[in-house]
């Protein structure tokens, strides 16, 4: 498979998806980076070691890459909030894409596919290939 930017696109998705559950979160950083750290360790999405402080949530929501378990958590509870909020520009929907497809185990991209809520697909439509041949593909990280 011809190397592509997905990945390093996704990487820098990363910020845009911690940034996303700030935006949206209804409540203090604290509390909000409080509740990212507990969903990773419950769902099993990453183990950070410690609660992140609001501070650092709002330096991953810049120019700070976040962990992935903290990315991972972000699409996790963004994806199932009532208000449907969908990525707002290719590189997060990149992150998205990526997330989607480490959190769940799909056996073909069909399924993966099909498993996205409803008001994703269209905004996932370009980006969940190329996270599928990412994911199926043999680079080594």
């Amino acid at each position: 498979m011809p190397e592509t930017l997905f990945y390093a696109k996704a990487m820098r998705g990363t910020s845009r998806l911690v940034e996303h559950w700030l935006l949206i979160g209804q409540s203090s950083t604290e509390r909000l980076a409080m509740i990212l750290a507990d969903t990773a360790r419950v769902a099993k999405l990453g183990e950070p070691k410690d609660t992140p402080s609001g501070a650092t949530l709002e330096a991953w929501s810049g120019d700070v890459q976040p962990p992935l378990w903290a990315a991972r958590a972000a699409s996790f509870l963004l994806m199932q909030m009532p208000t449907k909020p969908a990525p707002r520009d290719e590189t997060e929907a990149c992150a998205w894409a990526y997330c989607w497809l480490r959190n769940r185990d799909f056996e073909r991209f069909e399924d993966a596919q099909a498993a996205l809520p409803e008001h994703l697909r269209e905004a996932l439509a370009q980006a969940l290939p190329d996270a599928w041949a990412d994911r199926t593909s043999q680079r080594l990280i």
